[in-house]
């Protein structure tokens, strides 16, 4: 089922690299070397799904490639940029191009999913693959390893890499890696990402900027006593009232998220602390650092407000995407001529059965089995560290 995608990855770098003949023999040749190991690479996205490491911790998933890349004949650099699960493997022959691929491989906290087509959580495992990085991963290395023996064969001079980045769900791992200076001599740089349709996409992303509001006050009986508290919930509290209140005067392309991640622990305690943790997202990354700093201000008036202190630390800070349309229509041609994904019968009623339980509002079947039309413009509703590369 990962076919369609780790295929086309390959082909669109043999477009990519210059003065090749041959284009169509590569394709096929592509094609038939993941036809014949689609299992494998399908047993190490199985792995990585059991697996469900979150972001910085994804030990295992990242030695699961490592080792499948060195077997492979890849020179691997483990714990780069001072992260210990990060790694750049590599393949040269000669000079000429270098070619990158991006693997992501962390899971999601709070969700965990059994193998079914039903709601069904794993007793004692509270992250998993919402976001479907184990494909990711998987269909990464499958599309380096093809295209490195594709190489070898023709003697096709080059450098073929495959970027191990973890923590991208909320960690921006690419962006250390990006100021270790990773990707400065790439000349080719490709990243695709598992999800409900088949489809290049030259759209951009929200750039975003994340940060924990942390607010002090002093703690006191809440009966006997109130007045000698000031309740470090009351600040995160007005500062949120005065977010929302905010969403009125900002482009209507922002979007402004915050989760409340300590509020105290008892209701007859007034709380010394609180914390709650924001996401501010705009296409302009400009826009975002103007109305981040309209939110900053809410928490000081919040604190000024409720007799509390406040300190905030910034988490991370992702750009927008910028597309690359002629990358982008290579790799629609290339979908187009392998065609989308093909179910056997037990998946196709496995994926029936997920489509009947996800509701009316998801995509039909066929947005996987065919390839939709290449989409040009606008923006999606979320951010990646992707856009730092």
């Amino acid at each position: 089922m990962i076919r369609c995608g780790v295929a086309a990855l390959p082909i669109a770098i043999i477009l990519a690299l210059p003065s090749f003949a041959g284009a169509q023999d590569a394709k096929t040749m592509v094609a038939a070397y993941i036809d014949e190991n689609a299992d494998s690479y399908g047993d190490i996205a199985q792995e990585i799904w059991e697996l469900a490491e979150l972001g910085y911790m994804e030990t295992e998933s990242s030695a699961l490639l490592q080792s499948t890349l060195n077997r492979e004949g890849f020179e691997v650099e483990a714990g780069v940029a001072g992260i210990p699960t990060a790694f750049v493997a590599s393949w040269k022959n000669g000079d000429g191009p270098i070619v990158g691929i991006m693997a992501e491989y962390d899971a999601l906290p709070g969700i965990t999913q059994d193998r079914q087509p039903i709601r069904a959580p794993i007793e004692g495992k509270p992250q998993g693959h919402a976001c479907g990085h184990h494909l990711f991963a998987a269909g990464s290395t499958a599309a380096a390893i093809a295209t490195k023996r594709w190489m070898e064969e023709t003697g096709q001079q080059g450098e073929i890499r495959l970027y191990g980045t973890p923590a991208e769900e909320g960690g921006a791992g690419k962006v250390y890696m990006v100021r270790a200076g990773l990707f400065e001599d790439v000349d080719i740089m490709l990243h695709w990402h598992a999800a409900d349709v088949n489809s290049a996409d030259a759209s951009s992303s929200l750039s975003n900027k994340s940060a924990k509001f942390r607010f002090t006050g002093i703690s006191a009986h809440a009966a006997s006593a109130p007045e000698r508290g000031r309740s470090a919930l009351d600040g995160v509290e007005a500062m949120n009232h005065m977010v929302n209140l905010l969403r009125e005067h900002v482009p209507q392309e922002t979007r402004i998220h915050y989760v409340i991640t300590y509020g105290g622990a008892a209701p007859n305690v007034v709380p010394d602390f609180a914390e709650v943790f924001y996401y501010v997202r705009n296409p302009d990354p400009e826009n975002v650092k103007s109305i981040f700093e309209r939110v900053a201000a809410t928490a000081e008036g919040a604190a000024l407000g409720t007799g509390t202190t406040m300190e905030y630390e910034v988490i991370h800070g992702l750009y927008n995407l910028l597309p690359n349309l002629a990358l982008q229509e290579a790799v629609h041609a290339n979908l187009t001529r392998v065609g989308g994904v093909i179910y056997d019968d037990e998946e196709y009623s496995f994926a029936d059965l997920l489509h009947r339980t996800l509701g009316a509002d998801a995509p039909p079947l066929a947005s996987a089995m065919e390839i939709q039309p290449l989409k040009v413009g606008g923006s999606g509703g979320g951010s990646t560290d992707v856009a730092d590369v």
